[in-house]
Order: C-alpha cells, then sequence, then structure tokens
C-alpha cells in the first residue's frame, strides 16, 4: 500500500500567523489553517481537527462497506459524520478529547440490530480508529 503526504507551511507566531496545507500525494489542493480559526469561527479555514473527521469519516464508510460485503451485503448508501473535539489539556496545551462518529445507512437484507453490530466491527478495525486509539471515541449507528 502507498504512503500518502501532505506539508504545511507556517509563517508567524501562533495568534498571528497563518499556513497552508498541500496534499501532496494527491494534489487535491491547497488549504488555510490559522490558529484563531482553529479555536474559533473557521471563517473558510480548515483545522487539523476538520482534517482528521475527513479522514475518519472517510476511512469508516470504505470499511463499512467492506465490513458488509464480507457479509453478502452492499449498502444503498453510507453516510459518516465525524465531530472532532479539541479541548484543554491538564497542565497546558490543547488535546482532541473526543471523536462522535455517526453512521446511518440504508442497507438491504440486514435488520438494525444486526447493522449495529457490523458497525461496531468496522470501526474497531477501521485504520484511522486505530491510530486515533489515544482519544475517546463514541459510535452512532443505525439504519436510514
Amino acid at each position: 500500500m502507498p504512503s500518502r503526504d501532505a506539508t504545511t507551511r507556517w509563517e508567524g507566531g501562533l495568534q498571528n500567523g497563518k499556513g497552508t496545507v498541500t496534499f501532496d500525494s494527491s494534489n487535491a489542493g491547497q488549504f488555510d489553517v490559522s490558529f484563531p480559526t482553529r479555536a474559533g469561527n473557521p471563517d473558510g479555514q480548515t483545522s487539523p481537527e476538520e482534517l482528521i473527521a475527513a479522514a475518519h469519516s472517510s476511512c469508516l464508510a470504505m470499511n463499512l462497506s467492506g465490513v458488509l460485503g464480507a457479509n453478502d451485503l452492499v449498502a444503498d448508501s453510507i453516510d459518516v459524520s465525524a465531530e472532532v473535539t479539541l479541548g484543554p489539556e491538564s497542565g497546558g496545551g490543547f488535546r482532541i478529547s473526543g471523536i462522535a462518529l455517526t453512521v446511518r445507512a440504508t442497507v438491504p437484507g440486514v435488520d438494525n440490530e444486526k447493522f449495529v453490530e457490523l458497525a461496531k466491527v468496522a470501526e474497531s478495525t477501521c485504520p484511522v480508529t486505530k491510530a486515533l486509539s489515544g482519544t475517546t471515541i463514541t459510535l452512532d449507528a443505525a439504519l436510514n
């Protein structure tokens, strides 16, 4: 499997500086970042937390599709949202204090109880979930 990379160029101090994140592998774009928009109103800029949310939601959607397929099920649709929360760290600084995952799907041939069971398997085996195991992650899964 290939590796993927991104770079960030930062100029200035924490409070008045700014940066640009570039998706190097895919060349999918450049995104502005700054600490004031990270800690407050996004004002059209992204943040590390939003990028983690994008990674987590897309990874879980793909992984759930694979888990369903291993059980001879194919989703008509899978919608995954990830809400990543930044909070203060005891002793100073910040930490990602939680990730709330919400999964809604339309999957013919499965009841809600079995779907929730499969969603839990997908969440626990998701590579991004594993990488973020140092934070509290919750899962709310249900069929549409």
